[in-house]
């Protein structure tokens, strides 16, 4: 389930990103439609998944507010990739120390 989440989530910021490039100006106008429909769907998978990967892995409420507030502000899907790659591994951190 943490590997689904983690493709869908690093495509679903990654498609974030490309929704404010059009906002900028930097791609065509044209493509707004398209970006945005793809955008609407990805977000919606990491919504759900992100509930599902929240439940399986035993998240707090306070955890998983915080993986769903990163799917929106951009860039933000970076730290919750470096978060979901240590739960895959099984790292956690106490204090700041690593525990396995």
């Amino acid at each position: 389930m943490l590997k689904i989440f983690r493709v869908v989530s690093l495509v679903e910021g990654i498609s974030y990103l490309l929704i404010l490039c059009v906002t900028l100006g930097v791609i065509s106008r044209d493509l707004v439609f398209i970006f945005g429909m793809g955008h609407g769907i990805l977000f919606l998978f990491y919504f759900v998944l992100s509930l599902l990967a929240s439940h399986q892995q035993n998240w707090s409420v306070s955890v998983w507010l915080m993986v769903l507030l990163a799917s929106i502000i951009p860039f933000a899907f970076v730290p919750v990739e470096i978060f979901i790659k240590k739960q895959i591994n099984g790292v956690r951190e106490i204090n700041g120390v690593r525990v396995n």
